[in-house]
């Protein structure tokens, strides 16, 4: 028995997969959150584009 948990202790096959899974999923987290911001600063830019238009045209 001791032979068998000793074996276990020492495999760690499926903890690299695990790791590659958690940066997988930090990589995933970091793209979202920056595309989401990128389309916030892009539909900043329209609507003031769309201001100055309005603006211009109502002259």
């Amino acid at each position: 028995m001791k032979e068998v948990i000793s074996h276990l202790r020492a495999d760690q096959s499926g903890g690299v997969a695990t790791e590659y899974g958690m940066i997988a999923a930090l990589i995933a987290v970091t793209m979202v959150i920056g595309a989401s911001d990128l389309g916030d600063s892009i539909n900043t830019a329209f609507l003031k584009i769309r201001d100055r238009i309005t603006q211009a045209t109502a002259k």
